[in-house]
């Protein structure tokens, strides 16, 4: 009797580990069914998607997820055995933010359909012992309460996913890399803006359009610039577009109209609009702070700080041709694998040496850098990039872009339309080399840079630094730099050719390569003046052991430019 009462228990059991087993098949069979439908989203190698189709791609992530506070990463096994009664949990992410001396940490999670973040969002409650306003968002924190079972399959995809590699750390794994070459795609791939860092960009966009969407439903908040380019590094600050009304959104022929206020001023409009929507953020959105108007300016903007996502933002709503000058920027770095690491490493050298401040004034700004780095990309003898005029030639009629102040930003956005033959195999380190010793010899004083025609054309007008605008060339995108900036920038880039054509072959000097270039210089190796002030006043002085004797890279070491075309910047 005992020995059946024993089996009816074990197939009691046994039934329940099927009906389990069942229910987790069919939670793996949506997990793969999610990832089918995601790497169906993105194109396969060699067919890279157009930069549009990936802020769709990442809209419609924000939309399914949402971001809980937590005690520790350690949280999420019981956080995911919670949510995981809303759907289906596909991925999610720890990071975490030092914020008044405390730390704090977030773990966002993804869904795989939009309607269970919702639920989610929707289940959620609010604070009795306090008042507050009851906004509800996709930013919440996971209280006490019942306890879960922790799931035991709950992984995290990322934990301190948002941690910058500190200098001490990029030093040491530059030092040790085997070439020239490693050293850029190692800065690259170590402080360039990561999945996670995406993410929660437009998280920050979709609490703006969610804020907004009972008068505005089809308000569309869009990240533009570093985010999305390509180009952004981790902890970059984020600028959204904001469009009220979708001009794509086809109902032209509807008969039924809305009865709507008539701009008669747009410009003074929309800043009475972005004054308001300012009130709004800093009354009522969760977790954003120290909103600031600056309405005034040709491009009105509204910065906070966004204290869950550790991030600086800038607003504006006026500025769409900031989104397809990121679509520009960001086919430039899909047409060649050396482009961004290049601009990576030229960007971090210049930050070095004091050439980009985090302060808007005279400095060249990392924009005018990237353009720098494209137009010198363009006037080698074997062109890496092709001019945007070349690009506009090959644009379809999809490509049209006009914005709404008639700035026509049309160009071929479809890499397969593109067939741009570039023959040049040099390396990266060959490139930064040929970079500075570019630009050491360029006429800033009489030349523009045009990166429409690929070529210097003479300067409109007086400014220490002209670098033609892509889409209205009538403007001057460097036009803030200052005379003594540009002189500045000389200076920097003669020295570090000099400085990359002395120390390259040195496999005993510490640092080398780049690494030479990322400190203030090695002590074993003075660096030499780029000016002899004598010759200010002619004074005529033939001591050859005074070092301020102004010589060239090839004076110096015979044939060194010769040996940089090959594989001089191999260590040895």
């Amino acid at each position: 009797m005992q020995k059946i009462t024993g089996i009816s228990i074990n197939l009691h059991n046994l039934s329940n580990n099927l009906s389990g087993l069942s229910r987790g098949l069919s939670h793996v069979c949506r997990k793969r069914d999610f990832y089918q439908k995601h790497r169906e989203c993105h194109s396969q190698k060699g067919a890279p998607q157009k930069l549009e189709d990936i802020i769709e791609t990442r809209r419609n992530q924000a939309r399914r997820s949402i971001v809980v506070q937590v005690y520790s990463e350690n949280s999420f096994p019981e956080l995911h055995s919670y949510c995981s009664q809303f759907g289906c949990i596909v991925g999610a992410h720890h990071y975490g933010i030092n914020q008044y001396g405390e730390n704090l940490n977030y773990i966002l999670v993804e869904f795989a359909e939009v309607e269970e973040a919702l639920e989610a969002v929707r289940s959620s409650g609010f604070v009795r012992e306090a008042q507050v306003l009851p906004v509800q968002s996709s930013f919440m924190y996971f209280g006490k309460g019942a306890s879960r079972k922790p799931s035991q399959n709950a992984k995290l995809a990322s934990v301190n996913g948002t941690n910058v590699a500190s200098n001490e750390e990029l030093h040491e794994w530059l030092q040790v890399a085997s070439s020239m070459d490693d050293q850029l795609k190692i800065l690259y791939n170590a402080t360039k803006l990561n999945d996670l860092g995406t993410r929660m960009r437009f998280l920050a966009a979709q609490q703006i359009e969610n804020a907004l969407s009972g008068m505005f439903p089809f308000a569309r908040a869009t990240p533009f610039g570093s985010s999305v380019n390509g180009f952004g590094k981790l902890g970059c600050d984020l600028d959204l577009i904001l469009e009220l009304d979708n001009i794509h959104r086809s109902n032209a022929s509807s008969r039924l109209i809305f009865h709507s206020k008539e701009l008669t001023d747009a410009r003074h409009q929309v800043q009475k609009c972005m004054e308001r929507i300012g009130d709004v953020m800093e009354l009522f959105l969760p977790g954003i702070s120290n909103v600031r108007r600056i309405l005034r300016a040709r491009v009105p903007i509204i910065k906070y700080r966004h204290e869950f996502l550790d991030l600086e933002v800038d607003l504006s709503m006026s500025n769409t041709s900031g989104l397809y000058m990121s679509e520009l920027l960001y086919l430039y770095g899909e047409l060649d694998e050396r482009v961004r690491p290049l601009t990576f490493a030229i960007r971090r050298w210049a930050h070095t040496v004091s050439l980009t401040n985090s302060v808007a004034g005279r400095w060249i700004t990392n924009f005018s850098l990237t353009a720098l780095v494209v137009f010198f990309l363009q006037q080698l003898k074997k062109p890496i990039v092709p001019s945007i005029n070349y690009l506009v030639g090959k644009a379809t009629p999809g490509d049209t872009r006009v914005t709404i102040d008639g700035i026509n930003c049309t160009f071929a956005r479809d890499l397969q339309n593109i067939d741009f033959r570039k023959t040049n195999e040099d390396s990266l380190g060959s490139l930064l080399f040929q970079f500075f010793e570019f630009y050491s010899h360029f006429d800033f004083a009489n030349r523009a840079i045009n990166l429409n025609e690929a070529k210097n054309t003479l300067k409109p007008d007086f400014s220490p630094m002209y670098i033609v605008n892509p889409f209205e060339i009538s403007l001057n995108v460097s036009k803030n730099v200052s005379l003594e900036e540009v002189e500045h920038f000389r200076m920097e880039v003669r020295e570090a050719a000099w400085i990359l054509d002395s120390l390259v072959e040195k496999s005993t000097v510490t640092p080398w390569g780049l690494l030479s270039l990322l400190l203030k210089g090695p002590a074993t190796v003075p660096r030499r003046p780029m000016l002899d002030v004598r010759k200010l006043f002619e004074v005529v002085d033939s001591d050859p052991e005074d070092p301020a004797e102004e010589l060239s890279a090839e004076e110096k070491v015979p044939g060194a430019k010769d040996k940089h075309q090959t594989n001089v910047l191999e260590r040895r």
